[in-house]
């Protein structure tokens, strides 16, 4: 066996199981404030214990922020969130929501918003969990 075998999550057999991990929500950039809306879905086949969810920006943050329990900041542009499980069903998912601060007032800034670690599964479609998204400071909503 090659590859994944053996890996943390790995199913019967040493096979790591398949999920497809979906990443979907939108940002907005206003003043100092940045929103990041994130909804995680499991498009299967096989059922995860949980993933981690990373949001990069391209401009630190401002300090130590006021996080969900479920994240924590990594380094100065970086915060890590981990999911509960994610059942291989389209329909069912986890939401996130943070509000953070950043260092100064930018025009804009860009938000890649990624899938970290989802226990081990192989995953074939990262293109729905894998996002960069350029956010004006107007406010608005950019959706990814």
């Amino acid at each position: 066996m090659t590859g994944t075998a053996g890996a943390p999550g790995a199913g019967a057999g040493g096979i790591a199981p398949e999920a497809d991990v979906s990443l979907h929500g939108h940002v907005s950039l206003w003043g100092t404030g940045l929103g990041v809306w994130v909804r995680s879905q499991n498009r299967g086949p096989s059922n995860l214990a949980g993933v981690t969810v990373r949001v990069r920006t391209s401009v630190s943050l401002s300090g130590r922020q006021e996080l969900p329990g479920s994240c924590l900041q990594a380094d100065p542009r970086t915060v890590l969130c981990r999911t509960d499980a994610l059942r291989a069903d389209a329909t069912e998912g986890r939401q996130l929501a943070l509000e953070l601060q950043l260092a100064g007032r930018p025009d804009e800034v860009v938000v890649r918003v990624d899938t970290l670690w989802n226990g081990g599964a192989t995953d074939r479609n990262q293109k729905n969990n894998n996002h960069e998204v350029l956010a004006p400071a107007t406010g608005d909503e950019y959706v990814f």
